[in-house]
């Protein structure tokens, strides 16, 4: 049941959600849980973990690194499922490639994680990335397609 007043969301806004919480469970989990672990039970200092240095594992700094990636692409996405809203594009496409958007980075964040460096890991994490870039061109593109005729100058 929707409240009067309150709409029920988008499949792109349940996708940029579950990617804001992607990005939560991965710094919670990948990075809070080994810091946290490590400072309480006095392996480490809370001044352990400079922002501006290598420190930790191979593994952690490749937790740190797909954190940063989600964190870089997150705004991207926002300002997309933001223009898709106020422009009311209504676009299955546009659904559909947010889908794939999100299950692209869970999978290049899985595979930054699980799997040390080699050049096929990298190549698959690259595949995963590229993949969500097209994503975003194309959803930029339809709601461009939807905005353009009320742009002033067009």
């Amino acid at each position: 049941m929707v409240k009067e007043g309150i709409h029920a969301m988008t499949i792109s806004q349940w996708v940029l959600f579950g990617f804001a919480l992607w990005t939560l469970v991965v710094l919670m989990f990948g990075i809070g849980v080994s810091r946290w672990s490590r400072v309480l039970t006095g392996r480490a200092a809370l001044t352990d973990f400079p922002g501006d240095q290598p420190h930790g594992s191979p593994r952690y700094r490749r937790i740190i690194r797909a954190h940063a990636n989600c964190l870089e692409n997150l705004p991207i996405l926002m300002v997309l499922v933001y223009l898709e809203s106020v422009t009311g594009l209504q676009s299955a496409l546009f659904a559909q490639l947010a889908v794939v958007l999100l299950a692209c980075r869970v999978l290049q964040t899985l595979t930054h994680v699980i799997f040390s460096e080699t050049s096929a890991t990298v190549l698959i994490r690259f595949l995963f990335f590229i993949s969500q870039i097209f994503c975003m061109i194309a959803m930029g593109w339809l709601v461009w397609q939807k905005a353009a005729p009320t742009f002033p100058m067009l």
